[in-house]
């Protein structure tokens, strides 16, 4: 029974959040001969969050609103990045302020000059923002030097990042860069785990005569798992590279819904299994659905197709190793549970109904806009 209490509670403690993309801000710096220009996209939902922006309540942040603190925004995100030319702080000046919209929502998008006392070619970029609330937050870096396009990634163990306008693209750099976010995203994409976890909790049961049992042998668990992990790694690899290439183009609105919808059925699936012996199909099936909104940090990112390739292959590496470690953490802990008897009754059936809660949430949320 304590299990029960255990597993459930630890559905529900994720369902606080992350029911939509999580929080990233795109930093886009043209480093020019005579004159060095940025331009800095940041989600309205996270301002709001800072500094609150809806002023009348009403769940709306309007332009009207928007404009009204636009200086306000302006200074709040220039005032956590410092970019430094020779260890002396370059003037970082606002010269537009526009609205944009994202695969997850509207951006305020913050343009601005660099002005720098000195003319040295090493710089040193120093990102704050959001940090101070939100750890997961992450600012990716587009930069263009000298003829060279370079990416990084902000987080709050990776601050800053130094650069020198002679330097060319570094690939593998950046393929690492783009490894260790895909893994960051597969652990803060928790409708992903949901997801799997969903199609895995069943794996070391069967079903005979309306009845659960657990399977006489481990081969055969290892090979359910290892065709559902299969068929969802090589589903949502195939939307991830067609949706990153831009050959894939859906609003994401449906798709996130679409991934919430996921969630629901697999677990339903748990609960009523009508559709056991298909959940590999199922993996395959909506993993082409994940695929799509897994890339939604590259297509929001804008690099151009060269850089994309590293991004995406760097990336997808990453999303898989992170899906490899968790079912590995997961698995052996499933088996031992299964052997129990209270494991369908106190374990599958509540894990499943609290996945579905979360899932329906979600569905909600995204289907109709508005966040519980």
């Amino acid at each position: 029974m304590k299990l029960m209490f255990i597993f459930s509670l630890l559905s529900l403690l994720s369902f606080s959040a992350m029911a939509h993309k999580p929080s990233d801000s795109y930093l886009s710096i043209s480093n020019e001969a005579q004159q060095s220009h940025g331009q800095w996209d940041i989600a309205l939902r996270d301002l709001e969050t800072a500094i609150g922006l809806d002023t009348d309540d009403d769940g709306e942040i309007t332009w009207q609103e928007l404009h009204a603190q636009q200086a306000m925004v302006t200074d709040y995100a220039l005032n956590r990045l410092v970019i430094s030319n020779t260890e002396q702080p370059c003037a970082l000046n606002p010269t537009d302020f526009k609205v944009d919209e994202h695969s997850d929502g509207h951006y305020a998008v913050v343009y601005f000059k660099i002005d720098c006392a000195n003319s040295g070619p090493q710089f040193n970029i120093n990102y704050q923002l959001f940090f101070d609330f939100d750890r997961q937050h992450r600012g990716l870096l587009k930069l263009n030097s000298n003829n060279s396009l370079i990416t990084h990634i902000f987080s709050p163990e990776q601050p800053n990042y130094q650069f020198n306008v002679n330097t060319q693209s570094q690939p593998l750099q950046e393929f690492l860069s783009f490894s260790y976010e895909g893994l960051q995203h597969i652990w803060k994409g928790y409708d992903h785990i949901l997801f799997l976890l969903s199609l895995i909790l069943p794996a070391a049961l069967k079903r005979d005569y309306r009845e659960w049992h657990a399977k006489l042998t481990l081969r055969s668990v290892f090979t359910d798992v290892l065709k559902i992990v299969s068929a969802f790694t090589l589903a949502h690899s195939i939307t991830l590279s067609l949706t990153a290439l831009h050959y894939i183009v859906l609003p994401s609105r449906w798709v996130e819904s679409a991934i919430a919808a996921s969630v629901v059925l697999a677990a339903l699936n748990n609960i009523f299994p009508r559709f056991m012996a298909q959940r590999t199909w199922f993996a395959f099936g909506f993993g082409l659905i994940h695929g799509m909104g897994i890339a939604g940090v590259l297509l929001d990112l804008g690099l151009p197709d060269t850089h994309r390739l590293y991004g995406l292959l760097g990336f997808n590496l990453g999303v898989e190793a992170g899906q490899l470690l968790i079912v590995s953490a997961l698995l052996p802990l499933i088996i031992v549970l299964s052997r129990r008897d209270y494991y369908a009754k106190y374990i599958l059936k509540p894990a499943s109904s609290g996945i579905i809660t979360i899932g329906m949430i979600w569905l909600l949320e995204r289907s109709l806009d508005f966040q519980v």
